[in-house]
């Protein structure tokens, strides 16, 4: 912003931006309350099974929606510990960060893009998660779903928080990239499992 731009144009951006930032705390809070909801489930269902093997979460209802098929592979610990784990821990952080900035905090431009660094490595891993799951193991796990679902709007809306006025991620309708993603993610899970999922 240029520093001889007139204090009431000034002051309708910085009260833009502060909406903005409030907007998408509210989505950092919500998102990252239900991730921690189902990484927390994950995490009980997992501490179940390895206290007894013959355990069955409550999340199996067929051969293709089965937490347990999905967690007893390989890659739900790809970094050598339960995926939750990490899930907990972070999504954890989003909401407190949510929190604080519904609250009216105002975050560094530093901090934010370290916040988006971290939610764009989540977003790149559930990428590879739905391949794995849809192509590979050839089962959904619901709770993961639902932590998939939470991470298309996170990468997208604060993605597009950061982007400067003018730019083509603030020109598109804010609604059109979530949406289609998720008839994307529909199509492809359609595609692979058809009716087996019911």
């Amino acid at each position: 912003m240029s520093p001889d731009a007139p204090l009431p144009a000034r002051s309708a951006r910085s009260a833009r931006s502060a909406r903005s930032a409030r907007g998408t705390g509210l989505l950092l809070l919500v998102g990252g309350l239900i991730g921690t909801l189902a990484s927390g489930v994950l995490t009980y269902d997992r501490l179940r099974t390895l206290e007894d093997p013959l355990f069955s979460p409550g999340c199996n209802v067929n051969a293709v929606l089965s937490c347990g098929d999905v967690m007893a592979t390989w890659q739900s610990n790809l970094l050598g510990f339960p995926n939750m784990l990490l899930g907990l821990a972070g999504f954890a952080a989003l909401a407190g960060l949510g929190l604080a900035l519904v609250a009216g905090a105002v975050l560094p431009r530093r901090l934010w893009l370290g916040l988006w660094a971290a939610i764009a490595a989540g977003f790149a891993f559930t990428v590879w998660l739905i391949g794995q799951c849809l192509y590979v193991i050839g089962a959904l796990c619901p709770w993961c779903v639902a932590v998939w679902a939470v991470m298309i709007p996170l990468f997208w809306y604060v993605t597009r928080h950061l982007a400067k006025p003018g730019s083509v991620l603030r020109a598109v309708p804010h609604w059109l990239v979530p949406l289609t993603l998720y008839a994307v993610l529909a199509a492809l899970i359609a595609a692979e499992f058809g009716s087996r999922l019911l």
